[in-house]
């Protein structure tokens, strides 16, 4: 496996229904090929000069490191907070056949051929 190929893309978001619908568009867009949505989690932080804290949900995504600028603007487009957390951070290792699948269902994908009759005859 080439050294940094995977990542793991880590984004907070202010409630679950928010998680989801960036996780959905992550994955309808093929930039992703899996999500986790995990929460609540209690963030604390400083937040322009005072110390704050937030109830928030935690997305976690698997895809492929080339694809990880598009994956940040993404987020940036669709996000609520004015300055989200999404960071990539690369995987050093894991189960060879599980990393494939990330880079298969992350691939470029070809639009799909429409059918014609003699296809469904299986001529």
């Amino acid at each position: 496996m080439p050294k940094n190929k995977y990542i793991l893309v880590y984004i907070t978001a202010p409630g679950r229904r928010e998680a989801l619908r960036l996780g959905d568009a992550l994955l309808a867009e093929r930039l992703v090929a899996c999500i986790h949505v995990l929460g609540p989690v209690m963030s604390r932080y400083w937040w322009q000069g005072r110390r704050a804290q937030a109830r928030e949900w935690l997305l976690l995504a698997k895809s492929r490191a080339a694809l990880a600028s598009r994956i940040i603007r993404r987020v940036r487009a669709l996000h609520s907070y004015a300055v989200p957390c999404v960071v990539a951070l690369p995987l050093a290792a894991g189960h060879s056949a599980f990393l494939d699948w990330i880079g298969r269902e992350t691939a470029a994908r070809q639009p799909r051929r429409q059918r014609t009759g003699s296809d469904r005859n299986g001529a």
